[in-house]
């Protein structure tokens, strides 16, 4: 199969993943919210968005392996060539809360880095979508990301008391920062151009960052670890220390911050 045509397979499964979050997202029905340990709530949502797309996209694709947050380890990924990987609901907190910003996230990875991937925000019928090779979309419309020259008075999604920590060396020029739930819709407003950068200092999983890695990538955004580094999925290591996404410009910026911050 194409990245194209995963890609069509992806945004169908997505589109009906999010119609199925809905009901519990307006408080048609119950929750039934518990904790995962220290990995945060899961909901009767969560499990049955996974269940959704678990159905739809493996059976559409007997072939693929399978690493979603909501399933058990699958061991058939280390040696499958395509493996998709999955995050039911991205922004549990946010659903949790009544907050617009959960999205459904489901990527293709072939050789470590994904081919395609959709990033679903059903609240807002956002659907952002991108393969290899052929540009970034929100909606089917081409999307881009900003690209900046410097830091001053840019919007990024990070976490505002981070930014306005006194650890820093030298303090940050006047910028516009905000936080929402979801890693994935983080990512995506900076592929499509709404904000400018995304800056997480802690660490992330590959279902919460790999479809948004191709958007940013195909929008002309850089995506790396706070090393600098490209992110590899699929991996025997499937955790990440953190997420710098932004144009090349100022990524080498904001890079260039984060490794000048003291950790300990």
């Amino acid at each position: 199969m194409s990245a194209g045509e995963d890609l069509a397979l992806l945004k169908q499964a997505a589109l009906a993943a999010g119609a199925a979050a809905m009901p519990w997202f307006e408080g048609d029905k119950d929750m039934k919210v518990r904790q995962k340990g220290d990995e945060g709530p899961v909901t009767a949502a969560d499990l049955a968005v996974n269940d959704l797309l678990k159905e739809r996209l493996l059976g559409a694709r007997p072939g693929y392996a399978w690493l979603s947050e909501e399933s058990a380890e699958d061991p058939a990924r280390h040696s499958a060539r395509r493996v998709f990987i999955i995050d039911p609901i991205d922004g549990t907190r946010a659903f949790i809360n009544g907050k617009p910003h959960f999205t459904v996230c489901a990527a293709v990875v072939e050789d470590g880095r994904p081919i395609a991937g959709v990033v679903y925000n059903p609240a807002r019928e956002q659907l952002y979508s991108a393969h290899l090779g052929g540009g970034a979309f929100l909606n089917d419309a081409p999307v881009r990301a900003t690209q900046p020259a410097s830091l001053d008075g840019i919007r990024m999604v990070c976490q505002p008391d981070f930014i306005a920590s006194k650890k820093w060396p030298e303090p940050w020029p006047d910028m516009h920062v905000e936080l929402c739930n979801s890693m994935a819709y983080r990512i995506a407003l900076v592929a499509s151009g709404a904000w400018d950068a995304a800056l997480a200092p802690n660490p992330k999983s590959d279902w919460d960052i790999a479809a948004a890695d191709i958007l940013a990538t195909e929008a002309g955004a850089r995506m790396t670890g706070l090393d600098g580094a490209e992110f590899r999925y699929n991996q025997e290591r499937t955790r990440h220390s953190g997420v710098i996404c932004a144009a090349p410009e100022i990524h080498e910026k904001i890079l260039q911050r984060v490794r000048a911050f003291p950790r300990r």
